[in-house]
């Protein structure tokens, strides 16, 4: 009488051709959105010094960043705005001129069809307080006023070229406002991408640097706590009803769990964004000798693709996309 055969399971991984075969998640340059800062006011770029590698640009450096991710296969570049001034209201981000809106423009011309053009519908970074809405007498958001911003800012941003509006404020009822109007103005081909559940974190540190942001105090009112999976499911099935085209669990790596509870039940694409603390963490890590800087970034992305995101934004998008078109992603 035969005994049963043997259960081996590292059969499956003698060798780097077969592990590659049988491998569960693949990435992609196409899968990888990059995060652009285009600053006002500079003629060059400017480093940010929490984020080793990563810049601030002006209206001339950013075409070269939106080039090199084109000609890396990347998916599309997320534009964000720092402007000179700023307001209670947020007026530079309604402003046909303003820097987000000119930089929309422009990247739009550089880019052509190699990419998709995006950019962030929030007010934060145009507020003299720092919070994603206006503020009513008490000094708290005002979430319908808010949403009036909103329609006023999707509009000039879809004339100015945007492809795709991110709607990352965390506003009640945001994604059915910008719809209605965006359909109503002509622009019913402009999609949404819905911030769903977006976390109050403590991983944006390096971002606010990057936007240089004038908060005090916190975004615990709107944004969603840490300690809730459930709710992060919820946010998310509210947008999709409310005609999201694309969903977004932020961050990324400390929500793996939200991220895949959201992937197992949407009917439209699943991004996630790995932000700016994460990348902060493997760079700083990796400076000092202490992690294996490649083999992290592609392990941190690779997980988050594993999770369930169809997409992710992440500052590594060029330099990721370039090694996987060698073949040499590790």
């Amino acid at each position: 009488m035969s005994s049963a055969p043997a259960i081996r399971p590292r059969r499956l991984r003698q060798s780097p051709a077969l592990r590659r075969l049988v491998s569960e998640t693949r990435l992609h340059p196409a899968d990888l959105v990059l995060p652009i800062f285009v600053r006002e006011g500079v003629s060059e770029a400017v480093p940010i010094a929490s984020m080793p590698g990563v810049v601030q640009h002006s209206l001339e450096s950013v075409k070269g960043a939106v080039a090199e991710a084109a000609a890396a296969g990347v998916g599309g570049v997320m534009l964000f705005g720092v402007p000179e001034t700023r307001d209670a209201i947020g007026s530079g981000a309604t402003d046909a001129d303003g820097i987000l809106n000119v930089a929309t423009r422009i990247v739009r011309e550089e880019a052509g069809d190699a990419l998709v053009v995006q950019t962030d519908l929030c007010l934060d970074e145009f507020t003299d307080h720092g919070h994603c809405g206006v503020l009513d007498p008490s000094g708290a958001v005002d979430n319908d006023a808010t949403l009036d911003r909103y329609r006023e800012m999707a509009l000039v941003q879809a004339a100015s070229g945007s492809q795709l509006l991110g709607l990352s404020g965390m506003m009640d009822g945001q994604v059915a406002a910008v719809r209605h109007t965006l359909d109503a103005a002509g622009f019913a081909d402009t999609a949404i991408l819905a911030y769903s559940a977006k976390y109050a974190s403590a991983f944006y540190g390096p971002f606010r640097d990057a936007v240089e942001s004038t908060l005090e105090g916190d975004r615990r009112s709107y944004q969603l706590d840490p300690g809730n999976r459930r709710e992060g499911l919820r946010e998310a099935t509210i947008d999709i009803e409310e005609g999201a085209d694309v969903v977004m669990v932020k961050p990324a790596g400390g929500y793996l769990d939200v991220l895949a509870d959201v992937a197992a039940v949407s009917e439209v694409p699943v991004w996630a964004y790995q932000v700016s603390g994460e990348y902060a963490m493997i760079e700083a890590a990796a400076m000092h000798g202490w992690i294996d800087r490649r083999r992290a970034i592609v392990e941190s992305v690779r997980s988050i693709r594993r999770a369930g995101a169809d997409a992710v934004l992440t500052y590594w998008a060029s330099e990721l996309a370039t090694w996987i078109r060698n073949g040499d992603e590790g």
